[in-house]
């Protein structure tokens, strides 16, 4: 059963997510990506695999929600579709085989594209 802080922090996320654009949930899912590859890559450096699975298996959900919420009349959709296809297939990797550089790979790549939605959606948030 939750404790009372954790209900609270809940309730926080749950209104932070409610609240939010179409842009800055876009960030908030970049975010939470690539804490979760960061804590799995730590958790297979501390040879805890068990979390690391968690972690990575969470990473997969919310990179299949990026790449459900492209729209295709976007020019930039289909490449970065394959980017995120690519990169599910690696979290796969580095969850079943254990594979550390997988798991590296996908923060190499994800860190970039968090920064560049950051950018964009702080462009947007200034006009």
């Amino acid at each position: 059963m939750p404790t009372a802080l954790e209900r609270a922090k809940q309730e926080y996320l749950e209104q932070q997510v409610n609240a939010a654009t179409p842009e800055r949930l876009v960030t908030m899912l970049y975010d939470r990506l690539l804490v979760d590859v960061e804590r799995a890559a730590a958790a297979q450096a501390g040879g805890d695999m068990a979390s690391a699975g968690t972690y990575l298996t969470h990473a997969q959900a919310i990179v299949a929600e990026l790449s459900g919420s492209l729209e295709n009349t976007w020019d930039g959709a289909d490449g970065l579709r394959a980017l995120y296809t690519y990169i599910t297939g690696r979290l796969i990797v580095a969850n079943v085989a254990h594979d550390a550089d997988a798991t590296r790979e996908c923060r190499d790549l994800i860190a970039p594209l968090r920064d560049a939605w950051h950018a964009a959606a702080d462009a947007v948030s200034t006009v």
